[in-house]
């Protein structure tokens, strides 16, 4: 098995927002190392700063994001800094973030590898916080940042408060101080309020925000605050777990927001938030109108958030994944402010959309395209790949009348049960949609080690390995198809059996496709297996694609005569 590769995300927020200039200084210093891949640039006006996101292997972000600093360190004179969010440095924060085969503590340690290194040699004082703080309290990141830019000289001179590591003081009132930090995904997000004032948007802000507000002798705003036996006020918790949150008034849109950090979206998912910020707007005689969100978002905030409104209006969860987030968008109201692009925005979305734009992915082609590249005189995509579109074709009928039996007048009360068909037959449509991709490359794999230089004996060896290992990956791929494949016909079934009457043919239609995907990436198994040197392994292949395209012709026959008598 192939070793995850270690991807880490790294979300600098740099301490200026309005001279594009200057912002374009420090992304020139980040994308200046090989293997960073600049996802997001999202500067704002009235914070005066700017948030930066990219990816990458881990030494390639860590020199990446020392770079970035040591720039911004360069360009940015924080004694003329103003904006609206806090701050203490030109790099304000620096996070790393655990994207893919590496955990969290492994990127903790490398945040504070960055920070002595961002002190030592780029002369910027560094706490640790989050993941990698050195001391409880400083996990919070307001404990590091107490004070802001304009404490600098506090911290720097009073023990407790100084930086984890303490350069040459030079440049530090240039500089300011910078939070180093390995951190999950957090969801920075405004919700936007159709008031101006800054104190009833604060008083949103302390009734959801994890840490809450001051408790106050009568309960009522005006009494004086209860303290505890150390003299530290005693604080009433806010419903929001795991969410910061301030209110503040925006001179560019007029209004005022709950603005908030969301730490840990398994405890509370981007729509919970929403719908708690409303229902505590709504008993202060306020509505949320909209959704910002900051830089970049993981898809699965807005998966979970469309499928919990389609669920509320009791629609089929059932629909392609791009439906699913225009419900989130619009639900939440994240194109109130400015249009919301999902691929600008969403990570996955942006890794994806760079993965292929070196290729042409067959699945992104338009139909008659995909026709005309097939017709061409090269052989891929070929059968194989034919079988696998197929099958995704089928699997898209049987959708088809999940969806339609979901949203039948009358039939309100199945709606959960032909979402969850439909769900099923989404989850079959991606699989082959995928295979479809993945039988055109092994098929070109084939081709490139049949292009391998064969002089002398040791090249014609590694030669025939090399492509004895892409015809074993070649057979697999058809074989693959015919188990997703047949998968197709526990939905057409279904749907041909309790389905909306008006669509039986569809689904009849959808067991013939997924009947021609079995048998023609059957014939595809039959032909690679023919060339593979382990006759044993071939035969069980080829023994293996018969069974399975015996079963295809035994549930084609069952679905089509449930079909025909109902016709």
């Amino acid at each position: 098995m192939l070793q995850e590769k270690q991807l880490i995300e790294c979300v600098p927020n740099f301490s200026e927002g309005r001279d594009m200039t200057v912002i374009k200084q420090i992304t020139d210093a980040i994308e200046s190392v090989d293997g960073i891949r600049l996802l997001d640039v999202d500067p704002g006006e009235a914070t005066n700063r700017t948030v930066v996101t990219f990816v990458g292997e881990p030494a390639a972000v860590c020199e990446a994001a020392f770079r970035g600093a040591q720039k911004a360190g360069e360009v940015i004179d924080m004694r003329r800094h103003h904006g609206a969010h806090p701050r203490m440095g030109a790099t304000d924060v620096l996070p790393l973030i655990p994207v893919s085969g590496i955990t969290l503590d492994e990127c903790a340690a490398l945040a504070r590898q960055l920070a002595e290194r961002i002190a030592r040699e780029a002369g910027i004082p560094c706490y640790c916080y989050e993941a990698a703080a050195y001391t409880p309290e400083r996990k919070n990141l307001a404990v590091c940042r107490a004070g802001e830019y304009e404490a600098l000289h506090e911290k720097l001179t009073t023990p407790g408060r100084q930086p984890d590591f303490m350069p040459r003081l030079e440049n530090v009132e240039r500089t300011g101080c910078t939070a180093v930090g390995a951190r999950d995904f957090l969801i920075a997000v405004n919700f936007n309020l159709n008031t101006t004032s800054t104190r009833r948007a604060n008083a949103i802000a302390f009734d959801v925000r994890e840490k809450g507000r001051p408790m106050r002798e009568g309960g009522t705003l005006t009494g004086a605050i209860i303290l505890d036996d150390d003299g530290k006020p005693m604080m009433k918790p806010g419903t929001l777990k795991c969410t910061k949150a301030i209110g503040w008034y925006i001179d560019e849109y007029g209004i005022a927001q709950v603005s908030m950090n969301m730490t840990n979206l398994s405890v509370t998912p981007l729509h919970v938030a929403f719908e708690e910020v409303c229902r505590c707007a709504q008993l202060r005689g306020i509505r949320v109108t909209g959704t910002e969100i900051v830089g970049l978002l993981p898809k699965k905030a807005l998966i979970d958030a469309g499928k919990y409104f389609l669920e509320k209006q009791q629609r089929s969860l059932g629909i392609p994944e791009e439906d699913i987030v225009k419900m989130a968008v619009r639900s939440m109201g994240l194109d109130d402010l400015k249009p919301f692009n999902p691929r600008e925005k969403v990570i996955e979305y942006l890794l994806e959309d760079a993965e292929n734009s070196s290729t042409r992915q067959l699945a992104n082609l338009s139909t008659k395209d995909f026709a005309l590249e097939t017709s061409r005189e090269s052989p891929a995509p070929g059968g194989g790949t034919i079988a696998a579109y197929m099958g995704a074709l089928g699997a898209a009928l049987g959708t088809m009348v999940a969806n339609l039996s979901a949203h039948k007048r009358g039939w309100d009360d199945r709606w959960a049960e032909f979402s969850q068909w439909a769900a099923m037959g989404q989850d079959m449509i991606r699989q082959l949609l995928q295979l479809v991709e993945e039988d055109t490359t092994a098929f070109n794999r084939i081709m490139e080690a049949l292009s391998m230089p064969k002089k002398t004996d040791e090249e014609k060896e590694i030669r025939q390995k090399a492509i004895q290992e892409a015809t074993l990956h070649a057979t697999e791929m058809p074989l693959r198809t015919m188990h997703a494949a047949m998968q197709t016909f526990v939905v057409c079934r279904a749907m041909a059996n309790e389905g909306i009457p008006a669509s039986i043919s569809d689904a009849g239609v959808g067991a013939l496709a997924a009947r021609a995907a079995v048998l023609g990436a059957a014939l595809n198994v039959r032909i690679n297996a023919a060339q593979l040197e382990d006759r044993a392994m071939a035969a069980k292949f080829i023994n293996e694609a018969k069974d399975i395209a015996k079963r295809a012709e035994n549930a084609e026959r069952e679905v089509m005569a449930i079909v025909e008598s109902k016709l």
